[in-house]
């Protein structure tokens, strides 16, 4: 069964934590924070290992997910899903299939959000 695929190739992970840190990134920057302060906002002591997150040498530990995301202007669960898109991928498959049928989940869970904005949630 495809879902049952062996366990992802050590150039698969690398690659793959180099995309969340570019996603990472890319919403940083989008916020309009410097490293040293998002990492002040997140909690990290060092502002360095926002680059290592970034640069794809790590992974944002669970229990900063909130509080990233929430530095970052997104929503907690989003942001939750994104990093299991990147660091548990096959997980991410089992829940939302595969990619073009997790791409419909997001784009109909954007809708809903926007949906719940107009209406005042």
């Amino acid at each position: 069964m495809q879902s049952q695929k062996k366990a992802l190739e050590s150039n698969e992970i690398a690659l793959l934590r180099r995309e969340a840190g570019k996603w990472l990134k890319d919403k940083r920057e989008e916020a309009g924070l410097s490293q040293r302060a998002l990492a002040a906002a997140i909690g990290f002591e060092y502002y360095t290992f926002i680059s290592q997150l970034e640069s794809g040498r790590g992974r944002v530990p669970a229990e900063r997910y909130e509080a990233y995301a929430r530095a970052l202007n997104i929503e907690p669960r989003e942001f939750a899903i994104t990093m299991m898109k990147y660091n548990d991928p096959l997980t991410y498959e089992l829940i939302f299939g595969n990619s073009e049928q997790g791409s419909k989940v997001e784009e109909m869970e954007r809708r809903l959000r926007r949906l719940e904005s107009v209406l005042g949630k």
